[in-house]
């Protein structure tokens, strides 16, 4: 399997458009950084702010110059304008397994749709094209608008990591829930079930 794949592989659909993320996108991103603090409330790696964002853009792009993730702008065709970020992570193409997070849209993007149109094209692309097995899903336990986002496109909720990572308050760590879609599971109902509320 070839990382080069990823590059290759323009993912859109007639709503959204996923495209690699760039250095020089800080500045479509700027005015939810800007205005938006509320956006990484349960975010470990916050882009509040013009220098939280670039330090966030720079970390994702140097992420993908490794071959560790693969870090995507999201642009709302329906709006005409940039939305947020998503990613996959942890790829282990060995094991035939990655993550998928680093998500985040302003918040007139949210609860528009958008975010099912993103993960069916990134669902589709780690199952159909990747040829990956699993794709697995995390969250601050208390994050409960990601968890039902989640939950809605077709995830299963495996369990929870107690006290499994540092917050930006010290003597806070954080719950993770980990969940999950199977290659089973995408081709028997959750491809079916997604496409049916695009």
């Amino acid at each position: 399997m070839n990382f080069d794949l990823f590059s290759k592989n323009l993912l859109e659909d007639d709503r959204v458009l996923l495209r690699p993320l760039e250095v020089t996108d800080a500045e479509c991103l700027m005015d939810i950084s800007l205005h938006e603090p509320e956006t990484w409330e349960f975010s470990l790696v916050k882009a509040d702010g013009q220098a939280n964002l670039e330090k966030y853009i720079q970390l994702a792009v140097k992420a993908k110059e490794t071959q560790k993730e693969f870090p995507y702008i999201v642009y709302d065709k329906q709006s005409g304008k940039y939305a947020g970020s998503t990613r996959f992570y942890d790829i282990n193409f060995e094991f035939k397994t990655l993550q998928l997070g680093y998500t985040w849209y302003g918040k007139h993007f949210r609860g528009t749709g958008l975010n099912k149109h993103c993960k069916y094209l990134l669902l589709r692309f780690a199952f159909e094209t990747l040829g990956m097995e699993r794709v697995e899903f995390r969250a601050d336990a208390n994050n409960q608008r990601s968890i039902a986002a989640m939950k809605r496109i077709g995830c299963t909720v495996e369990g929870i990591l107690r006290s499994h990572m540092p917050t930006h308050t010290p003597a806070i760590r954080r719950d993770s829930i980990i969940l999950s879609i199977l290659k089973d599971e995408w081709f028997e109902k959750v491809k079916m079930n997604l496409e049916k509320q695009l």
